[in-house]
């Protein structure tokens, strides 16, 4: 009874979160479209069906889909965006059969093969609200609380009991009480109000209008920018269900391919099943503890951190790595940093200490050198986090800096399932300085077998090489003046060597190594920037705020410059 209670009370405090926000507006004029008889509105029990069938629809839908889609697309290997794409079509779909009335009657024809053909033909629009409301279902997302949380993971990682079954019928019951309200509300405005009842035509048009708009705003991820900037005013009241609700445990059979695919297309899972975690391989180093596998770390929770030391986005992820480590060793939580080298200087084990020194990294950094951990768990991305839990199942990966606050959770949330009875301290309070420009330069790369966005003259090939570029380069490209040596990885400086590049950012840094100075004009202003030691970022630019920018930066005869990064 217990159970039943807190999914019912989760559900209705999702269905009240701003994360429904974007949705209320088309289960509102989506249920004042319902036809009568006569053209008109209708206000009888039959013009009721419509909002009924609307969140009936999305109630079933997004049930089967949190519960089973997961497993469903697994099995047939499937991607895992797929069922949303098709959610995204049919409210399109929706929208345009709303626009035009031959299209609808296509629709409900197709339908009415079910047995409520004779409701159809009365005029309620009940299968056209329940498509609507199929498609409504699919892309439906909810705030995560601890119940929905719940639901997902049984459902993705296949441990569905009849608990889990309960929970999110009562869920679903109560996501759908605010719904119909809103959905009745709808219904009733377009009876009682006669400019709507003689204008279904035009308010049928509207809704259709805003069903598309909604699809679109979905692609493009428009929602989730408004609702990033309101606060969830329903947090509070859900965080003390969390105390009725576990995390289920993992059976280790996950795909790690699956997981890694979210990660990649930033589509959150929570915890789930991404598989059994790999062993450490041909790791030819330890620093900062003694070698270990994962094995030995059984019983505790482990995160595995790919990094590398002269990559920008890992320096601003580690420190919150750091924190963690720091908080929760005692509790039963274990670090591995997996040093993976990016560039050729990145396998010096001497470059490596010095860089984890610089960063205050006290956990166990495993020397990667020869990408066989790498390999083995499959990675594409600096940084990268595995989470495994006590019973050695990755239950959650992260690619990319970012979400915090999210990852510390999840942490906390595998700490706590392991041992119930621990008393963690407060969260960390680290700022998240991660870039938010979409429109920030990316990483541009100098050697010549990763070179991009040179727009200059001359040849850019192996050996030394001569150029005379001057003026302003276009938007996100560079230009080199001078006498340089190219290779593989970098461009060595050598008489009179220049770099103009023109950005987009806040930041802007060169990886650079050797001994020499930098010599940065930018704005009219000049300043002079001493390398010295191992190859790392030195900071180029500093602006208050992301902008868009020419630096010019002359190098001293022997530097190497490796690439551009931007923060």
């Amino acid at each position: 009874m217990t159970l039943l209670l807190v999914g019912f009370v989760g559900g209705i405090l999702a269905g009240i979160s701003p994360c429904v926000l974007p949705v209320l507006p088309v289960v509102l004029m989506g249920s004042a479209t319902a036809p009568s008889p006569n053209g008109a509105g209708s206000s009888t029990s039959l013009g009721r069906l419509r909002p009924v069938c609307i969140v009936l629809g999305l109630t079933l839908s997004f049930a089967l889909i949190t519960l089973f889609g997961t497993l469903l697309l697994a099995a047939l290997h499937l991607p895992t965006s797929l069922l949303r794409w098709l959610g995204l079509a049919a409210l399109v779909l929706v929208g345009l059969s709303m626009l035009i009335p031959s299209l609808e009657q296509l629709i409900e024809r197709v339908f009415a093969r079910i047995p409520q053909r004779h409701i159809t033909s009365q005029g309620s629009g009940a299968l056209g609200g329940f498509v609507l409301g199929l498609a409504l279902g699919a892309v439906f997302v909810p705030c995560a609380g601890p119940v929905l949380a719940a639901i997902a993971v049984a459902g993705a990682t296949g441990t569905i009991g009849v608990e889990t079954v309960l929970l999110t019928v009562a869920f679903a019951a109560g996501v759908a009480v605010p719904l119909l309200i809103v959905a009745l509300a709808g219904n009733r405005l377009s009876a009682r109000v006669r400019g709507l009842q003689r204008r279904q035509r035009l308010v049928r048009g509207i809704a259709g209008v805003l069903v598309i708009a909604l699809a679109v705003a979905l692609t493009f991820d428009l929602t989730g920018a408004i609702q990033r900037r309101i606060p969830d005013y329903t947090a509070s009241l859900a965080d003390p269900l969390q105390t009725h609700v576990t995390v289920p445990a993992a059976a280790g059979n996950g795909s790690l391919r699956t997981c890694q695919e979210a990660a990649f297309n930033a589509e959150e899972k929570g915890l789930t099943d991404c598989g059994r975690a790999p062993e450490f391989a041909k790791i030819s180093q330890w620093l900062n503890g003694s070698p270990t596998t994962i094995a030995k770390l059984r019983g505790k929770v482990v995160l595995i951190d790919f990094w590398a030391y002269s990559c920008i986005n890992c320096q601003r992820e580690l420190p919150h790595v750091e924190a963690w480590w720091k908080a929760y060793a005692p509790f039963g939580f274990h670090v591995i940093g997996v040093h993976t080298p990016e560039y050729a200087f990145e396998h010096d084990t001497g470059n490596i200490a010095s860089g984890a020194a610089k960063l205050g990294l006290t956990f166990p950094v495993a020397v990667d050198n020869d990408y066989g951990t790498w390999t083995a768990y499959q990675n594409v991305a600096w940084p990268a986090g595995y989470l495994i839990d006590a019973k050695g199942v990755i239950r959650h990966v992260s690619l990319g800096e970012g979400k915090y606050d999210r990852n510390e959770k999840y942490i906390r949330d595998l700490l706590t399932t392991a041992n119930p009875n621990v008393e963690l301290p407060a969260a960390t309070d680290l700022a998240d300085k991660t870039p938010t420009d979409r429109q920030r330069t990316p990483e541009t790369f100098l050697g010549i077998s990763k070179k991009q966005s040179y727009s200059g003259t001359g040849v850019y090939a192996s050996g030394p090489q001569s150029f005379a570029d001057e003026g302003t380069p276009a938007a996100n490209t560079y230009r080199l003046s001078g006498t340089w040596t190219l290779a593989d990885d970098d461009i060595m400086a050598e008489a009179d060597a220049q770099i103009t590049l023109t950005y987009r950012a806040r930041e802007v840094y060169l990886n650079v190594g050797g001994t020499g100075t930098l010599t940065v004009t930018e704005n009219g202003s000049t300043r002079t920037i001493g390398v010295s030691g191992p190859p790392d970022i030195r900071t180029v630019s500093a602006n208050t705020a992301s902008q868009s920018g020419t630096v010019t930066i002359a190098l001293s005869p022997g530097l190497h410059a490796y690439s551009f990064t931007f923060g």
